[in-house]
C-alpha cells in the first residue's frame, strides 16, 4: 500500500464533519421566513358550529394566511393536543404569538369581524 493514498478511515471522518457542519451551520444567503402567529381552532367533525367556525376560518386564512396560521383539529384526531391545552368545550380557538406563545383564547362561535378586530388589536394582522 502506498503511503501518498489516504486512509478509508479519514475519508469516512471526513465526509461526517463535512454532513455534521452542513446541517449545523446557517446557509448562506438564505433567510429563514419568520415565524408567523397562529389560531389553533379546535372542534369535532360532527359539530354544527365546529364548521361554521371552520368557514370563519378558512377564509380568514385565504385573505390573511401571509400573516396569521391557521390549523383546523379535531378532537378525534389530536386529542394530545387537546389534552396539552386543556381544551373543554368546542370550538374554542387558541391564539399563539409567533413565539408559540398562548395570548388569547375564544370558546364558541367568533363572527369574522369580531375576530379580525381581535387579530389586529393582538398586532397579528397588520393594514
Amino acid at each position: 500500500m502506498s503511503t501518498n493514498q489516504p486512509r478509508p478511515g479519514i475519508i469516512v471522518s471526513l465526509v461526517w464533519v463535512t454532513l455534521l457542519l452542513g446541517l449545523c451551520l446557517p446557509r448562506v444567503g438564505q433567510a429563514q421566513a419568520p415565524a408567523r402567529p397562529a389560531i389553533y381552532e379546535f372542534g369535532r367533525k360532527l359539530c354544527p358550529i365546529c364548521h361554521q367556525m371552520e368557514d370563519v376560518l378558512k377564509d380568514l386564512q385565504k385573505r390573511h394566511g401571509d400573516q396569521v396560521a391557521v390549523r383546523l383539529l379535531y378532537i378525534d384526531e389530536d386529542i394530545k393536543l387537546f389534552r396539552q391545552f386543556k381544551i373543554d368545550i368546542v370550538p374554542t380557538q387558541v391564539f399563539l404569538d409567533a413565539a408559540g406563545k398562548e395570548v388569547f383564547r375564544h370558546e364558541g362561535l367568533f363572527p369574522r369581524e369580531k375576530l379580525e378586530q381581535k387579530l389586529r388589536e393582538l398586532k397579528f394582522l397588520r393594514e
